[in-house]
Parts: structure tokens; sequence; C-alpha cells
């Protein structure tokens, strides 16, 4: 049986948003709704960040409803404060930071219960080594002490899986929330391991928004203190979803320092500063190689680039990261560097890195007080 988006308007036409009645789909908050060739729906809701508790039940009513139609296979439904131009809440929205100027601080949304901070690693296009930069870190602020979470966002091509060697389904807890995979300590969530290895996402906008959105909300991530995010690259649906739905403390931006690379990389500054999220710092990937037989240093991709640019928006450097063999092999044999050589220069770099982003996003330099852990090579 064929679910038509007619089909489904009807049926959320039996969700009220208010007291005086207003049904869902004429509260004018009900996003396109699209209904691919499997009879997954997918819809969102828009909202201001402040009306998420209130708007929560409604969310789960309609999801509900959708759910219990007969044929329907599937429904990612969710909360989004993206603002369209006829939006009531978009007088709402704070302006813009000036180039020179620091971003103010993030916006107040949903937050995830029991995680003090979102950071978003971010790039302005793909190839620049973000997820293997993502993972790292992750780790790295992991040996510092602190309790960390890794959530790949990258629907199109989740890589998690692969850098942090684990396989298999996470398992359901309870209803719509799963347990998150572990991997050298660290919580992992991945559209990777919910799908076939050779599976093509071929999704349209509001299915990656609803995704991502599951992805945090409906995962078991206890207590953390912080909760690292590898983005999809670009600045399109759900970098958006993820700046404006959900309360990012702040995001990294993750270049290589050649001038092609840089210009996206702006890109992404100026998206997260309209969306009013501050930027915590750049990182300079595959900087200068050093030939393994004769230690010359080659700047492949130039040097140099990314710390320019950071100074130029006003914005923090992280550090470099250089084009290294080993850090390629570790990355492809799902033990990442940083896990297996915790004493080696390279995972010095990210530990390095990692101690400059938690300074920038808390103002100390001094992680919980707690026993670090101790990261388990698996």
């Amino acid at each position: 049986m064929a679910i038509t988006r007619e089909d489904v308007l009807k049926i959320l036409s039996a969700v009220t948003v208010d007291a005086g009645g207003t049904t869902l789909p004429a509260s004018g908050r009900l996003s396109q709704v699209v209904v691919d060739p499997t009879n997954r729906v997918m819809f969102s809701i828009l909202i201001d960040p402040s009306e998420a508790e209130r708007f929560e039940p409604i969310r789960r009513r309609a999801e509900g409803a959708i759910l219990a139609t007969p044929g329907v296979s599937g429904v990612f439904a969710s909360l989004t404060s993206e603002r369209g131009p006829n939006h009531p809440a978009q007088s709402t929205a704070p302006p813009p930071p000036s180039p020179g100027r620091a971003a103010p601080p993030p916006r107040t949304g949903p937050a995830l219960p029991g995680v003090r901070h979102i950071v978003a690693v971010a790039s302005g296009k793909g190839g620049v080594g973000k997820s293997t930069t993502a993972c790292n870190l992750a780790l790295a602020l992991s040996a510092q002490g602190l309790k960390v979470g890794l959530l790949d966002a990258d629907i199109y091509g989740p890589s998690v899986p692969k850098l942090f060697g684990l396989s298999g389904k996470p398992k359901v807890i309870e209803e719509r929330l799963l347990a998150p995979m572990e991997g050298f300590g660290i919580k992992v969530m991945s559209i990777g391991f919910l799908i076939e290895a050779e599976t093509a996402m071929i999704w349209r906008g509001p299915m990656v928004q609803s995704a991502i959105t599951q992805m945090l909300r409906e995962v078991a991530w206890g207590e953390l203190d912080i909760l690292v995010v590898d983005m999809p690259p670009g600045t399109g649906d759900a970098q958006l979803t993820m700046a404006q739905a959900t309360p990012l403390s702040g995001a990294v931006i993750v270049s290589t320092p050649q001038d092609l690379a840089l210009i996206d990389a702006r890109r992404g500054v100026t998206m997260f500063r309209k969306v009013a999220v501050p930027i915590l710092g750049v990182i300079e990937n595959m900087a200068t190689f050093i030939c393994p037989n004769c230690g010359h240093a080659s700047d492949i991709f130039g040097h140099g680039g990314a710390r320019t640019e950071a100074e130029r928006l006003n914005v923090p450097f992280l550090g470099e990261v250089p084009l290294d063999m080993t850090i390629r092999e570790s990355s492809d044999a799902g033990r990442p560097v940083v896990a297996v050589a915790p004493d080696g220069p390279h995972a010095k770099v990210y530990r390095d890195i990692a101690k400059k982003l938690w300074s920038n996003l808390t103002g100390t330099d001094a992680p919980p007080t707690r026993a670090a852990p101790r990261i388990v090579i698996e």
C-alpha cells in the first residue's frame, strides 16, 4: 500500500499544537513532508529553541500517529529551529557577528541530558582529513581525563566505524533508544552501524536532518564532558540542522593549507558565525611532509595557509597535523594513532590541539577532576 503526502497531512490533522485546537498542518510549523519509495515518512516541526520541551510530546504524538498507519515502514520526525522567512521566531535570531569580533555565546536549545559540551568538527569541503582529525581529537580529549563521545554525522560518507575498527549494530535499550558502540574508551554512534557498508545513502535534506537529530537524541550517551560531532563536509542542510537545532558549544574547522581548500574553510567559518556558533579554532591538516627515508621536508599542499587564514578571520589557530604515512596507515587499520601510539610524535600533536580546544571551550586548561582513563588497545 503506497503512502502519499496527502495521507500524511490528513493523519497529522488530528495532532493539535495548542489549547485552541490548532492542528499541526494549520500551524505553519510543519516542514515539507517527504515520503520515500519504501513508504518511510520524513518531516520536521519548526520551533524556537525555547519551545523544545513543550513541542517534544507533540513530535512524539505526530510520529506515533504516522507509525501506526498501515503500510508505513518508518518515520523520521524531528524538531528544528531553522527559521524560514515567515516563521514567527525569526526576529529572535541573533545578528551574525562581524569578522573582527568574537562570536556571541552559543544559543540555548534543547540540550542532551548529561552532555556538557557539543563541539562540531567541520570542513568546507571533503578530502581534507576531517574524520581522521575528529577521531584522533576525541581520543586526545579522552586522554586528558574527559568523558568523550563521538557522533559520525556524515550521513553520505560515514568513516568513523572504519577509523575505530568497529562493526555490528547498536543494541536497542528500550523503545527508540540505542546504546552507543564503544571503541578505545569512546562512545561512538554512526549511520554506518545501521546500514550495509556498500549502501548508497540517496537521501534528501529532510531525511538527513531527521537521521542526525535521531542519532543525537535517541542514543543513550550518558554522562559526557564533550560530544565531538564529525560533520559532513560543506554548508548545507546537515550543518544547519546541527547548528540551529542543537546547543553547539562551538565548532572546529579543518582545512589543508592550499588556497583551494581555504576558500571553502572561509565559507564554513562564515556559516557558523551566521548562526551564532563560536569558532573554537582552525586546524591545518596534511601540513609538512617529512620523507621517512631521507628526512627532507616537503610542503606538498603548501604550509601555513590555515594559520594565516585564522589570523585574518580573527579566530584561534589550534595547530598543524603533518602529512604522514603513520597516521594514514593506522587510520586504515582501524587503530587510530592517538590510541595505539599515545607516546609518539603524532599523538602529541593531537594532544596539544585538544588542550588548546578545551581551553578555548572552557576558559581553563584543567580537565574535570577525576582519574585519567586508560585507553584500551583493541
